[in-house]
């Protein structure tokens, strides 16, 4: 990760730093559009089927279950006016999601669809609560796998199954999980899902992942239609409707193939280092990087406000420094090259797996004299 070089980077849950193999493969292809333009478009095509293949294992999915999307709001987007309400019918969500998670589905409501969200203390969440505020119309359950501001970390099988069992869809906004945490869609039975690739897969923004299960494909109504979007997309002079019977009928048209090749390079490394549906050394280190940030923090006199519990724990760590200004020690922090955020009035730093014990170091001086 070159930008460990220069700064102490403890905000991939915002906008991360690219890799620098995927570095490399936006240079890589930058040089082959000046000086080739179009010459090099059927290997670019073939390394676009070749993310699909790596993302797809990453998740434990099939490859026709993937499709590319220019970011998570787009994802659930096709799933949120793709799906075939009924007017009457609801969806449950939280009410401290992510706006993303929120506003395409506050949208259904000139076409009688009511989103129910339900409030959250804290950022703690309670799975019987929103099994709760479902009900006999309720088609689909919203959530995060990671909450943004707290870093909750949701229990997505238990979820989807006890959803399941009412006969309810879930959907997943897993951008704050997915290149840390192993998730096998198969496993749980998850329905949906949406990602952008430039927090923890450490890609660069516009280039994201949709999963969409086999079994719905034919469920929603395919938005964004274009001429990639048919079986026989490469022939322009057939105009036949018969579309591809895989996820990437949602892609429409041209692929973002620089910034899926720089995706690509990023899985690459995450699941050279362990990444699988099943396992993620990635994750174990994160946490433990985060639990000595919480005792050192905890000592400087810091409140967190994430939470404790195994289960729960994620990338994401929120704090209080009381009586100081977030906002200021978010400058001062930045002045000594220490990148954190501030979200619902906390100090959020979410560390990935290469850094190290110089970068908690550098944290902790820079809190406790801010």
């Amino acid at each position: 990760m070159p930008v460990a070089r220069r700064c102490c980077y403890l905000d991939h849950a915002a906008v991360a730093p690219l890799s620098g193999p995927a570095g490399e493969a936006i240079s890589r292809w930058t040089e082959q559009a000046v000086h080739q333009g179009d010459l090099c478009w059927p290997q670019w095509e073939h390394r676009v089927e070749q993310v699909r293949e790596v993302a797809a294992r990453m998740l434990g999915a099939d490859t026709d279950e993937i499709a590319f999307v220019a970011n998570t709001s787009t994802g659930i987007g096709l799933v949120a006016e793709g799906f075939p309400w009924q007017t009457g019918d609801n969806l449950v969500t939280l009410a401290n999601e992510f706006p993303s998670n929120q506003f395409p589905w506050m949208n259904l409501e000139s076409r009688g669809v009511h989103t129910r969200r339900l409030p959250v203390t804290e950022g703690r969440v309670d799975p019987q609560a929103i099994l709760q505020a479902c009900d006999g119309r309720t088609r689909m359950i919203s959530v995060s796998w990671v909450g943004y501001a707290s870093g909750w970390r949701m229990d997505v099988e238990s979820l989807v199954a006890a959803a399941h069992e009412r006969g309810i869809l879930v959907f997943l906004d897993a951008i704050q999980g997915l290149g840390v945490f192993p998730l096998d869609v198969a496993r749980t039975g998850l329905d949906f899902l949406a990602a952008d690739g430039h927090k923890w897969m450490l890609g660069p923004e516009g280039a994201g992942l949709l999963f969409v299960r086999r079994e719905h494909l034919d469920r929603l109504r395919p938005l964004n239609v274009g001429w990639n979007s048919v079986r026989s997309g490469h022939d322009f002079s057939r105009c036949e409707f018969d579309l591809r019977p895989s996820a990437a009928r949602y892609e429409g048209g041209s692929a973002n193939m620089v910034g899926i090749a720089a995706l690509g390079a990023s899985l690459d490394l995450l699941v050279s280092c362990g990444l699988s549906p099943s396992d993620s050394p990635i994750a174990d280190r994160i946490l433990e990087w985060n639990q000595q940030a919480i005792e050192r923090l905890s000592r400087i006199g810091a409140v967190i406000r994430s939470p404790l519990r195994e289960g729960n724990r994620s990338g994401i760590l929120s704090f209080e420094v009381p009586g100081t200004n977030p906002a200021a020690v978010r400058r001062h922090c930045l002045e000594r090259n220490v990148v954190l955020s501030v979200r619902h009035h906390w100090l959020r730093i979410s560390p990935h797996a290469y850094n190290d014990q110089d970068d908690l170091e550098r944290l902790v001086d820079a809190i406790r004299s801010a």
